[in-house]
């Protein structure tokens, strides 16, 4: 049996918590996002130290390392789609999921959440044409999504944009130690997703996942870049929306992903923390997983 397929099969069961809606923009709020101006700015991010895996619940956060980091630069949102078609244009660059979509390999194709019916087991499927700029498929577009994270790529394919842009792709030391920063309440790993009332301040599921989602954080699909406040050093969606690519090696054929997304639910998944971590196939892309880039200041 296809890698992707044996990878499409196992995502429930092990990301249970990221993906996007099936039906395009879902979106139960009003318009909102960061504005033009505010689009690309990079945040600083201190030197310091922080304990890696603290307050781990899954056995692969573990074991817990006193880490010191060096000061760096974090692009304050999640690559938009915006912004990936400006580094298209400007390159001409095909992502893998684009080269898919021509091949006659029936394993070929992206994989894209679809709500099920019933039956959990019925929530993904491989789709031949599922790109960046089609996320559900042929027929969908971009169409009120130009600031949703871009999705549908691959880890070579998020390394060609950040080289493009000047930057690089963050190791996962680096993108916990900012997530841990960013907490509103370090004694509690899940206040980057829910305040202390229970109110969503992150775009995850509410609701029995994969079957209920009441939306009451606003959303049911992807959230615009900047829909939900900024976290105490200045990055957005830091937590949920989507999953974000590293360039740290989870195994010998993966890299780790961090931060949850949009179906991170408390009965399923509960991946809204920093010391949470998946792995996602380098060659591999779905709707759920996007990134965000780094800069070396030199610190």
């Amino acid at each position: 049996m296809s890698p992707r397929f044996v990878a499409l099969g196992l995502m429930l069961i092990l990301a249970g918590c990221g993906a996007d809606a099936t039906d395009g923009e879902i979106s139960t709020q009003a318009a909102c996002g960061l504005t033009d101006a505010e689009l690309g700015r990079f945040v600083s991010i201190p030197a310091g130290s922080f304990t890696k895996g603290d307050l781990a619940i899954y056995p692969e956060e573990s074991p817990s390392l006193q880490l010191h980091v060096d000061g760096f630069e974090m692009l304050s949102h999640e690559v938009t789609n915006r912004e990936f078609a400006d580094f298209v244009e400007a390159t001409g660059y095909v992502t893998d999921a684009e080269r898919d979509e021509q091949s006659d390999d029936p394993a070929a194709g992206s994989a894209v959440f679809l709500s099920p019916s019933g039956s959990p087991h019925n929530a993904w499927s491989l789709v031949k044409g599922a790109i960046w700029r089609a996320p559900e498929g042929p027929g969908s577009d971009l169409e009120g999504r130009w600031l949703h994270p871009v999705v549908h790529v691959t880890l070579a394919d998020a390394r060609a944009y950040a080289d493009w842009a000047g930057a690089r792709l963050p190791s996962e030391v680096e993108w916990e130690y900012a997530a841990s920063l960013g907490l509103p309440d370090p004694a509690r790993a899940n206040s980057g997703a829910y305040g202390e009332d229970g109110t969503p301040v992150a775009n995850t599921w509410q609701g029995v996942f994969p079957v209920a989602n009441t939306g009451s954080d606003g959303f049911e699909g992807t959230a615009p870049a900047g829909c939900f406040g900024a976290d105490r050093t200045g990055l957005y969606d830091m937590i949920g929306n989507v999953w974000e690519l590293t360039d740290t090696p989870y195994d010998s054929t993966t890299n780790t992903i961090k931060g949850g997304s949009y179906l991170c639910a408390e009965n399923f998944c509960r991946r809204y923390r920093p010391a949470a971590r998946q792995p996602q196939e380098r060659d591999f892309s779905t709707n759920h997983v996007g990134f965000r880039i780094v800069r070396d200041t030199g610190d």
